[in-house]
């Protein structure tokens, strides 16, 4: 009896020793693939430039592709629970012109239609001239033009709210605008909601007329946050003002730090893609406390001569004249 419980004994340590060999033999098998694929993922990232073609069209200006390289690499490394965007919305989602003609701004909706008096419309077209011309003025450093986006917009938003312009309007007002998304729109936002990543959508824009264009287009998903300049309505839903403090094109610093606390629920996305159209749109993810990797796109899409080397100065990608998601959706593409 005492021989067969030894024999019993015995048997169940080969058993036991068995199986943390075959667990140890596991582990080195897996190491080796985890090892294997990292190393795989580390050769992609040393040819991505020419994986993509998307990189190779003539509107892509990059002046340091090494560094973009290393970039989407470690955005392509940290995957999806890593990321978040952060993007401006006027002439960066939505396009500049189309087929030689100007598209409207979410302002530009509102000043076009057919609420507006011919005489309001006339003075909002006077101050677009004269302000506009300030703002991509490359001669004028972002400290002097900032008084200037001030004026615009007070100036601009007075005229609004002296149009009483009624709220239930504004569905009909964005639907006959000549508003369009840039090509590629629906798989951008698509995507992204799919792995749940979160968009913030920083515009100095009019949030309600935004918040239209993104519904009426179907990508205004769950993941998309809207900041931008939101209107007020009296109990009869007429304009009577805009709430909150003024956002414009060079003071996107102040409003990402006063929104520190969406970023701060984010503290795990440390990788930032960021999508604008100015050199104000550089300091929208200010408000990110804890930054790995931030990839910044920028489309240039006037006075391009004058400003093509201060936005490669600037921004990692800058797209010329470029009215498509295209490099974005690339880039998603390798990530995702």
């Amino acid at each position: 009896l005492m021989h067969l419980s030894i024999l019993l004994v015995s048997a169940a340590r080969f058993s036991a020793f068995m199986q943390a060999l075959h667990l140890w033999t596991l582990f080195l098998i897996s190491g080796v693939d985890l090892e294997q694929i990292q190393e795989l993922k580390n050769q992609e990232c040393s040819k991505l430039t020419t994986q993509m073609p998307e990189l190779q069209k003539k509107t892509v200006h990059i002046k340091d592709p090494k560094r973009v390289e290393e970039m989407i690499c470690g955005l392509i490394k940290g995957g999806a629970t890593k990321l978040q965007i952060i993007t401006d919305f006027d002439m960066t989602l939505s396009r500049f012109s189309h087929n030689g003609k100007r598209c409207p701004t979410c302002h530009n909706i509102i000043d076009n239609c057919k609420l507006i008096t011919e005489e309001s419309r006339q003075k909002l077209y006077q101050l677009k001239e004269t302000y506009y011309s300030i703002e991509i003025d490359p001669n004028l450093t972002i400290q002097e033009k900032y008084p200037y986006m001030i004026e615009w917009y007070t100036k601009s938003h007075k005229l609004l709210i002296e149009q009483h312009l009624e709220k239930d309007k504004f569905a009909e007002i964005v639907s006959e605008s000549d508003v369009m998304l840039k090509e590629g729109y629906e798989i951008f936002f698509d995507k992204l909601n799919k792995h749940s990543i979160p968009v913030f959508i920083f515009s100095a824009g009019i949030g309600d007329i935004l918040e239209e264009v993104m519904r009426q287009n179907g990508v205004y998903h769950s993941n998309v946050k809207v900041v931008s300049n939101f209107m007020e309505f009296d109990e009869n839903g007429i304009l009577k003002g805009f709430k909150g403090e003024l956002i414009h094109v060079y003071n996107k610093h102040d409003g990402a730090l006063k929104n520190t606390e969406y970023f701060s629920q984010l503290k795990d996305n440390s990788n930032i893609i960021l999508l604008g159209d100015s050199l104000g749109d550089l300091t929208m993810a200010d408000g990110v406390a804890n930054v790995e990797n931030i990839l910044k796109i920028g489309f240039l899409n006037d006075k391009v001569d004058e400003l093509l080397e201060k936005y490669m100065d600037n921004y990692d990608i800058v797209l010329v004249k470029d009215e498509t998601l295209d490099v974005a959706n690339s880039i998603l593409q390798k990530i995702l």
